[in-house]
């Protein structure tokens, strides 16, 4: 039987959740292990929740972008195209805490509806958080909390859990229905379906045709969508995930760069090399030297 974090996680961007079989993903990072001092734009189900620690970011929700520096904090609302970045290459550290809605019942039918009412497509994309709102301030001391309980030596899951649940409450007290979301919401769907198939398949040999198949829609419309939406032609934003996914092996495995090179969908160790110099201004080698003198 399929599970239901196993449905919702189907066509999104997959989380290395900290415990397994307990979607809750819960890390501290930095802009700097990025390529271009930017994310790849992505989308999950889960509700997301970054605290500025050090710096400042820029962050791009559904079209939009906002700044948050040091000591503030953003909510991003489920399933809306996000990422963080910096225009002028200036290093953040933040902690993230994504929670997905299986934790807060969304595997029953009562809990399904109250999450759609709550964190819908219909509803605000995202909230600012600043220590100076007595209630985002309470949200931004459950994200230190949440950070301390997950990799503390007795993390217990029952703290997790009631921590998780008090800060979307939180959050869900405050959150504004949007109508005038619902003329664009057809349009993020097929994008987010577009953008799914891409998370799942960039290993693969992948085409415009295949991109827009998977958003039942034409190569104009698909190109069109992710222009307006995301700033990018499918093909670049294919690329982008395909080197940011590297740039993670790269950090992450001592896997041999043509084992990389071949899991992320180039065709040749030569052709990775040459877009990945090409988008990040260094070849595979010294970028995993780099990020690992680094820290």
């Amino acid at each position: 039987m399929i599970s239901a974090l196993e449905i919702f996680s189907d066509l999104s961007e997959r989380l290395k959740y900290n415990i397994p079989n307990f979607p809750l993903y819960v890390r501290k990072g930095t802009l700097h292990q990025f390529d271009r001092y930017a994310a790849a734009c992505h989308w999950h189900p889960d509700l997301e929740f970054i605290l500025i620690q050090d710096g400042e970011m820029e962050y791009f929700i559904n079209g939009q972008i906002v700044q948050i520096g040091a000591g503030n904090g953003i909510f991003i609302n489920s399933k809306r195209m996000h990422y963080g970045f910096s225009t002028n290459r200036t290093d953040c550290s933040y902690i993230v805490v994504t929670i997905h809605p299986v934790l807060l019942g969304a595997g029953t039918l009562a809990g399904k509806k109250f999450l759609e009412d709550t964190f819908g497509l219909d509803t605000d994309n995202y909230l600012l958080l600043t220590p100076q709102s007595p209630w985002q301030r309470d949200a931004l001391l459950l994200l230190t909390q949440i950070y301390d309980e997950m990799h503390s030596d007795k993390g217990n899951l029952l703290h997790l859990l009631s921590k998780a649940v008090s800060l979307c409450d939180c959050i869900g007290d405050h959150i504004q229905q949007i109508t005038s979301h619902n003329a664009d919401e057809q349009s993020w769907l097929m994008l987010s379906e577009m953008t799914g198939y891409i998370h799942q398949h960039y290993d693969l040999k992948i085409t415009i045709d295949d991109i827009a198949a998977a958003g039942t829609v034409c190569r104009s419309r698909c190109c069109e969508l992710f222009n307006k939406y995301i700033g990018q032609t499918p093909n670049n934003y294919l690329i982008q995930y395909r080197i940011s996914k590297s740039c993670e092996m790269l950090r992450e495995t001592n896997l041999p760069i043509c084992e990389i090179a071949i899991a992320c969908g180039f065709q040749t160790a030569s052709y990775f090399s040459y877009v990945f110099r090409k988008e990040t201004g260094l070849v595979p080698q010294n970028f995993r030297k780099q990020t690992r003198d680094f820290n």
